[in-house]
């Protein structure tokens, strides 16, 4: 099942059980990957695509939340937190800092980097690895301390 029919069902479900939370969340969702297949002309999306769109709402909201809640706004942190929520159930797991290291060192061995002078290079092979896995400035923070 796609995930577009996926987010059917569910919006299905959340509009029987009056669950506007959820149906919030999923309408965002679809309406973001409706708009994808209109930017790519009439192209065949693929799951990398959708994987990617999802991983882009989920980091837009976890820097609106940041954001609310510098700006101490808890009423629009909150519906930042429930879309969060909702957009996470349809991600990968995320890694956590210690199996992003590991992946990370694996990466810088394999490569044979040794300096700040190679971090491009690790970085394209870690993004690869671990996309929609972790998060970005995490993977960049972790090969800055690693290559220095």
């Amino acid at each position: 099942m796609s995930l577009s029919d996926q987010i059917s069902e569910q919006m299905k479900t959340a509009m029987k059980a009056k669950d506007a939370t959820t149906l919030r969340g999923l309408r965002a969702i679809k309406s973001a990957l409706m708009l994808l297949a209109t930017q790519e002309g009439g192209k065949a999306i693929t799951e990398e695509d959708e994987m990617a769109t999802l991983v882009k709402m989920a980091k837009q909201r976890k820097d609106s939340l940041a954001i609310y809640q510098e700006q101490n706004r808890p009423d629009l942190a909150v519906i930042e937190e429930e879309e969060l929520a909702i957009i996470d159930t349809f991600l990968p797991a995320q890694l956590n800092e210690n199996e992003v290291e590991t992946e990370i060192k694996s990466i810088i061995a394999e490569t044979g980097a040794n300096g700040m002078k190679d971090m491009g290079k690790v970085m394209g092979m870690a993004n690869g690895k671990m996309k929609g896995r972790a998060d970005g400035k995490m993977i960049a923070d972790m090969v800055k301390a690693l290559l220095t």
